[in-house]
């Protein structure tokens, strides 16, 4: 194969792939914890835009669980955000791995 095919190559992946991540990142993905009681908005860049907590929540004495709960709701989120992006990035790549892309 020619090297500058090679290069051609690389750069239009490498394109496609800021592409994909570009729009990944303005996608907005919403994410529910115990039945809806929290709910997270959150863009592919992992910058929330809305948290509801359900006015039944609030209690005082609740306070510790209330924040192990939203603790697993945003870590979810990030969660299934980082595995999309990784499944877009993999499709943009034809599954070739690139050290320090993703």
């Amino acid at each position: 194969m020619n090297i500058n095919a090679l290069m051609q190559q690389a750069q239009k992946m490498q394109r496609e792939m800021t592409k994909k991540q570009k729009e990944l990142e303005s996608k907005e993905f919403e994410f529910t914890s115990n039945g809806g009681a929290i709910k997270i908005k959150m863009l592919g860049s992992k910058q929330i835009t809305s948290l509801e907590i359900d006015e039944d929540l609030i209690d005082p004495s609740e306070k510790d669980m209330l924040q192990d709960m939203l603790m697993i709701a945003i870590n979810e989120a990030i969660s299934k955000i980082e595995e999309e992006f990784n499944e877009v990035m993999g499709s943009a790549t034809g599954g070739i791995k690139i050290p320090g892309m993703f």
